[in-house]
């Protein structure tokens, strides 16, 4: 039986912590199922779903993308079906979005973003990212604790889905992990990288970091942090590692991610 919960919101964010979503999931569910209530204008108990239909169809008519107008899908059956428990099947299709290629560089093209890059620091958390295969908001919220650097391993701590995972630390920018440390005398649980204020970096900063570097390099396209985490799965691919091992690695369901962390330790 359906019920009516009395703060919405706050049940949306507890079924998203019990699945373990991100809480940037939450914002972003909450924000798309207020619009929705918005435009139906009905009480929360006789929301039906011809209501559902009618706000799709007007996001389509205002022209949303398809992967907006799903994202919007998905917000709202979480709300009737997960979380208020509602008997109702929205068999609604879901909208069509163009599949398209990530971008990605070549071998070449990396070596000459990061040589774009002048500022020391900047330089090597360009190179762990690539090198490791990190999300931003993963390599931003890197810990020194996180990090077995003589061992050449790292480990991602509740990352993407709430997920730990180990990834591998490039041979060629150990020591200058180890000088970052001694040099800005960093603790045991002290942040990798902070700013010249001391603070993290925002994600934002990252994304300026590497626009300059292509701009330097003279790569001619639009470039952003993740399209260093492609390059890096492409890169492992193209030297043979088999496509369900380099999944393991980014933080995909894979049973290989052992085994292809150990052949790339061994490498």
């Amino acid at each position: 039986m359906s019920y009516v919960p009395i703060d919405w919101e706050k049940s949306v964010r507890k079924e998203c912590k019990r699945r373990r979503y991100s809480d940037k999931t939450a914002k972003t569910y909450i924000y798309c199922i207020n619009k929705f209530l918005d435009f139906a204008g009905r009480d929360l108990g006789k929301i039906s779903k011809k209501d559902v239909r009618l706000f799709l169809q007007h996001l389509s008519d205002e022209g949303l993308s398809g992967s907006s107008m799903n994202v919007y899908h998905m917000a709202i059956r979480f709300l009737l079906i997960d979380v208020l428990d509602k008997k109702m099947w929205i068999d609604i299709k879901y909208s069509k979005t163009p599949k398209r290629m990530p971008e990605v560089l070549s071998k070449e093209e990396v070596k000459k973003l990061i040589e774009g890059i002048s500022n020391g620091k900047h330089r090597l958390m360009i190179e762990l990212m690539y090198s490791a295969g990190l999300r931003v908001s993963e390599l931003v919220n890197l810990k020194v604790c996180d990090l077995n650097i003589d061992k050449g391993y790292g480990f991602v701590r509740a990352g993407k889905g709430n997920k730990d995972r180990l990834f591998i630390l490039s041979e060629k920018i150990r020591d200058k992990i180890k000088d970052l440390i001694i040099v800005e005398k960093l603790g045991n649980e002290s942040l990798l990288f902070n700013s010249n204020r001391n603070n993290k970096y925002h994600v934002k900063s990252l994304q300026m970091i590497v626009k300059k570097a292509a701009k330097n390099a003279g790569i001619d396209r639009k470039i952003h942090p993740h399209t260093l985490r492609h390059s890096f799965a492409t890169h492992l691919i193209e030297n043979g590692y088999d496509v369900s091992a380099v999944q393991g690695l980014l933080g995909h369901k894979s049973p290989d991610m052992s085994r292809c962390a150990v052949a790339l330790l061994a490498s």
